[in-house]
């Protein structure tokens, strides 16, 4: 079952998934899309990343209108992602820089994070009490490695209080999709505590996962409650004309959706 929890959608030009209300609070956050920018073909049309073959003015021009939109993303850390679980802390003097990692945390303010997906689950984490902001990037691979982990460890490092981090999961490939080999999902009904209730038979040889729920089921086991953990926008596959999806571009080459989060200074 998708959940979906929209405090802001179409918000200005570039529609903005939100999953918190930041009304009176210094706290940014957003799960972006495809729509409101200007690349095309298989990049349409708001693709932020300059990684995967777009034409670098339109990348640009689509960070020019989403600065325009939400000022305080002038500088956004970011990280080269990998699929593992290696979290980076990121400040003001190293904001600029891309190491390898899957994971990024500050208790910087006025330090943006960015986590680009394209059917993985973008993950946000605030301690809104102490200011501390997380991003995590969660393909399977990363799940199994245990990225969710990691960036609970880097949160609670900095200083975050378990009782008081909040997560958000965003638009990201719905179990309605996530076909997989038979093997891939026994390993992680074997590896990941919980994950045989997320599983179900596919076509021969093949088994349908439900990552989201499965990334939920680490949070919770990481200490955080319930109530604060929600899951914001539908299944990109599903919804691949609002999201990029590799699934849905039969794995050919596509844009990438960034999430975004932090608190302004």
């Amino acid at each position: 079952m998708e959940t979906e929890t929209d405090l802001s959608t179409g918000a200005g030009v570039i529609p903005i998934l939100r999953a918190w209300d930041e009304t009176g609070s210094p706290l940014r956050d957003g799960f972006l899309g495809r729509e409101g920018g200007i690349s095309t073909g298989p990049f349409a049309s708001l693709n932020l990343s300059y990684w995967v073959g777009d034409d670098v003015r339109a990348v640009d021009a689509n960070w020019e209108r989403l600065r325009a939109q939400v000022p305080e993303l002038k500088l956004v850390a970011r990280v080269n992602q990998v699929h593992g679980n290696v979290v980076h802390v990121a400040t003001r003097e190293t904001a600029s820089s891309r190491p390898k990692a899957d994971g990024i945390v500050t208790a910087e303010p006025g330090v943006m994070l960015g986590i680009f997906t394209a059917d993985c689950v973008p993950i946000l984490m605030i301690d809104p009490k102490r200011k501390i902001a997380g991003a995590l990037h969660a393909g399977w691979r990363g799940a199994l490695s245990g990225i969710v982990q990691s960036g609970i460890r880097a949160m609670t490092s900095l200083g975050a209080h378990i009782d008081d981090i909040r997560a958000a999961t965003g638009p990201s490939i719905g179990s309605c999709c996530f076909e997989v080999d038979a093997a891939l999902a026994e390993r992680f009904t074997k590896e990941i505590k919980g994950s045989v209730r997320h599983a179900r038979a596919g076509r021969p040889g093949k088994a349908y996962l439900d990552l989201r729920a499965i990334v939920k089921d680490q949070l919770l086991g990481a200490g955080l409650a319930d109530a604060n953990i929600s899951a914001v926008g539908r299944c990109t596959r599903c919804a691949s004309d609002r999201f990029f999806s590799r699934r849905g571009a039969d794995g050919k080459i596509t844009g990438l959706q960034m999430s975004f989060v932090g608190f302004a200074r």
